[in-house]
């Protein structure tokens, strides 16, 4: 894995939840999560892809951890064994790399996926329990831009979108000390336009960029509002059933909000962020190579 050097030096939204952390040293789990759900400290981990299977012609893929350089590639190792166009993206994630991201977020859209923000539970082996979505999630800074790929995006109630600006992830410990060159000015006016036609491409608004580029590093991160999710054109429907297939012969449970959703579970476990995030830790992100 690349470690962020001075001559490897990449913007990225470095958002990190507080609750990440707060956990640091400790693997904390869903205590209701079925085996396979993710844990809090997978969010900090470089991003994996899984499929969760809920019927034998039926699933999504789970997208847990921050984008690094290499998830890219990874994602295509994945797409290699498994069919997914039109299938939909779970996210699950921190942010990271912004070049990545981009990459990322238009390959889902070749594939003409959908996206959502959710915890994929699976269902246990022998059991009648049935693979669902626990919709207390996070979805903060580039997340947000690979939740924009998606053809069709939904955002539950109690999921968490949050954005901020983005920054030198070598320099995110203290933004207001560190120092900056001509050339670091450069890769970021660079980046920020490579960003904005990222989003106008996806269908996005001018709106979600002028929302995450006003709040600095060394401020909260902004989480959006039902409203702000509309105005930004990141949910582009109500309907938990456009982004995921309502289970067979089940009957649909509540979602923390208290409304019924199809595929998505209640759980009451996960801690909620009340901090900006620190910087990601360099032995575990890849940076955007300068270029």
């Amino acid at each position: 894995m690349r470690l962020l050097t001075s001559r490897k030096l990449g913007w990225m939204f470095f958002g990190m939840a507080a609750i990440a952390c707060a956990l640091s040293g400790a693997t904390t789990t869903l205590s209701n999560a079925a085996p396979g759900g993710a844990s809090l400290e997978e969010r900090k981990l470089p991003m994996r892809f899984s499929w969760v299977a809920c019927e034998p012609n039926c699933g999504w893929v789970a997208a847990v951890g921050i984008v690094t350089g290499d998830s890219p590639k990874d994602f295509e190792d994945f797409a290699q064994r498994h069919e997914l166009n039109g299938a939909t993206v779970v996210l699950d994630s921190s942010g990271g790399s912004v070049n990545d991201a981009i990459t990322l977020g238009r390959r889902f859209r070749g594939l003409s996926m959908r996206t959502t923000v959710g915890i994929s539970l699976r269902g246990r082996a022998g059991q009648s329990d049935r693979a669902s979505v626990a919709p207390d999630a996070y979805c903060e800074s580039m997340c947000v831009f690979l939740l924009l790929g998606g053809t069709t995006r939904y955002v539950p109630d109690a999921a968490h979108v949050r954005v901020h600006q983005i920054w030198m992830g070598d320099r995110a410990d203290d933004a207001k000390a560190a120092s900056y060159s001509a050339q670091d000015m450069m890769i970021v006016e660079r980046d920020i336009g490579r960003l904005a036609k990222y989003t106008f491409d996806m269908g996005g608004t001018g709106d979600l960029l002028s929302l995450a580029l006003n709040v600095p590093p060394w401020e909260d991160l902004h989480e959006l509002s039902r409203s702000e999710l509309r105005l930004t054109n990141l949910a582009t429907t109500e309907s938990v059933a456009e982004v995921l297939p309502p289970p067979k012969a089940a009957i649909p449970v509540a979602d923390a909000s208290g409304k019924g959703q199809d595929r998505f579970a209640a759980v009451d476990a996960v801690q909620k962020s009340t901090r900006t995030a620190e910087a990601l830790p360099s032995s575990t992100v890849s940076a955007t190579p300068a270029q």
